[in-house]
């Protein structure tokens, strides 16, 4: 294992920056790259307290991508670590589309960029089901069965049943919470 690098301000305003400035296709891609950046290389976030911290963020209401980084800049340098995240997270996407803007009509009418947005589209696909395997190979080898059963009940809640994403997040929070103060309650008493 590498050694852990001194967090320091700048490193993370310009790591988040550039993981803002080439995610394309919605927050859940940055995840995987936000694993990669702060766990593979620069080691200041254990995997599975990223995994934690994404929960966290898919769970609070805004874009996953800032709320990410909120949550990691805070984790790792308190206010001001958050807000030099959300600055280098959200400063990306308002020069892009300052310049797309201004460049609208030829954009809109350009064949290259409509394939190389339907391009993108595949490779976001790939990276979903990439922070999805990982997550449930998280689940596998916590063998967390509980996990692993909500899991599967809201994914069958949802795709057959359409119930309402909202509703499902506040059950699996409640019932994630739920598990988890059971199961350190038992280790406590097995510890005590």
């Amino acid at each position: 294992m590498e050694k852990k690098q001194e967090v320091s301000l700048i490193k993370m305003f310009t790591s988040t920056f550039t993981l803002s400035m080439f995610t394309f296709g919605g927050g859940f891609v940055i995840v995987p790259l936000m694993k990669k950046k702060f766990v593979d290389e620069l080691h200041w976030v254990e995997e599975k307290e990223m995994m934690d911290l994404v929960a966290i963020a898919q769970s609070s209401p805004g874009a996953i991508a800032v709320n990410g980084s909120i949550i990691i800049g805070y984790r790792l340098k308190g206010i001001v670590g958050a807000l030099v995240n959300i600055l280098a997270t959200v400063l990306p996407p308002l020069i892009i589309l300052t310049i797309i803007s201004y460049c609208y009509d030829a954009f809109r009418s350009s064949a290259v960029v409509s394939f190389a947005m339907r391009g993108m589209q595949a490779a976001v696909a790939a990276v979903i089901v990439d922070v999805v395997f990982n997550m449930i190979k998280g689940l596998i080898v916590e063998r967390n069965r509980v996990g692993i059963v909500v899991m599967i009940l809201a994914l069958i809640a949802n795709s057959v049943f359409k119930v309402n994403i909202l509703i499902l997040i506040v059950v699996c929070g409640a019932i994630g919470t739920v598990n988890t103060m059971s199961r350190e309650k038992a280790r406590k008493e097995r510890i005590g």
